[in-house]
């Protein structure tokens, strides 16, 4: 086992360790923003709640072959709260990949950064990176996996934990926990595509139920590689795989769709649209299939039309924007755990899970 510790997967962690990065998210989420606490809090004494500076004076690449909006807002803007700088590092700025190998690309970087944040095309991508990289590795997109959007959801949903429990929110407070939620059934319906791959390797092991509708064409399944991952794991046993829709969403607490064409599929766009026919979430979808009256909706963004019509996307049941805000806090807590203090695996003061 390499030294460095890289994070390509959430199967690479633990249930505790999960609930670890969510809670420091939460908590550095707090200690950012001056306006959770109550309004007895001092300036004075909110001025000496600073995030940890343990990026200071450091350096994190960010490697980034796809475009981004969120990861790459949420990267630079948590590497300066760190006290550290990213470097942004698109596919026309560096070698990589035109006159420099993977591998020689690490060993420079690393010897000049501490840390890369890679997002990439083929997953063997940023296997090769993390291989010959002398510091971490925290995967930010590959075909295979998106970890740091489940944590982004994992932290939505405890924020709104309250939802599923048909009591009012909790008022502001210091320094206040995260709240504990109850085991919820989720309900995905759409390609199954690397967000996808980290939901069914983290929810069942953190008690919750997944439901996934997915059409039958063997290239909307899930890849061999993340289901080994996924019966290696135990979580098999808690995933139920259709594709009917509407079966997917019965007795749901969180809907939950993706894009059906990502990038470098554009040209599959015609075919893709029709396989997708009846998938879109809708009202009248997961009424249909049973969904709890009370649903909420997830989406990692960009959005498009043919995926969730405009009553769910910007109606009350809508958590997004939310969502798309805790990327920020929760690649926060994995930049500060992971590059900061290399201690990403330990299970301190998180919760029990299965």
């Amino acid at each position: 086992m390499s030294p460095v510790p890289h994070l390509m997967s959430m199967a690479d962690l633990t249930g505790p360790q999960i609930l670890r990065l969510v809670n420091h998210a939460h908590y550095l989420k707090q200690v950012s923003l001056p306006w959770l606490a109550p309004q007895s809090q001092s300036k004075k004494n909110a001025r000496l709640r600073m995030p940890s500076q343990s990026l200071f004076n450091k350096s994190i690449a960010l490697i980034f072959s796809k475009r981004s909006t969120r990861t790459r807002l949420a990267a630079e803007t948590s590497a300066v709260l760190l006290g550290g700088r990213a470097l942004f590092l698109g596919r026309e700025d560096i070698q990589l990949g035109v006159n420099e190998t993977p591998r020689d690309t690490a060993r420079v970087i690393g010897g000049m950064c501490q840390g890369v944040f890679a997002r990439v095309g083929a997953h063997e991508e940023i296997e090769e990176l993390a291989k010959y990289s002398p510091v971490p590795v925290l995967n930010a997109l590959s075909s295979l996996w998106h970890p740091t959007q489940i944590l982004a959801d994992l932290l939505t949903l405890h924020e709104h934990a309250h939802l599923f429990e048909h009591i009012p929110p909790p008022p502001p407070a210091a320094n206040k926990p995260l709240a504990t939620l109850r085991p919820l059934t989720v309900a995905y319906v759409g390609d199954s595509a690397n967000v996808l791959h980290d939901m069914l390797v983290t929810y069942p092991r953190l008690g919750h139920k997944l439901r996934v509708a997915s059409p039958p064409q063997p290239t909307y399944r899930c890849p061999k590689p993340v289901w080994d991952r996924v019966t290696e794991l135990g979580c098999d046993k808690d995933i139920w795989w259709g594709s009917d829709p509407r079966e997917a969403v019965k007795g749901a607490d969180v809907v939950v769709t993706d894009t059906w064409i990502s990038m470098g599929q554009e040209a599959e766009k015609e075919q893709r649209l029709k396989d997708f026919a009846g998938y879109q979430v809708t009202e009248a979808l997961c009424r249909e299939g049973g969904a709890n009256p009370d649903w909420k909706f997830l989406h990692c963004l960009p959005r498009k039309q043919h995926e969730v019509d405009d009553e769910v996307f910007y109606g009350p049941r809508s958590l997004v924007f939310p969502e798309a805000d805790n990327r920020k806090w929760t690649i926060m807590a994995a930049f500060d755990l992971l590059f900061g203090k290399w201690d990403v695996t330990s299970e301190k003061s998180a919760k029990t899970s299965k």
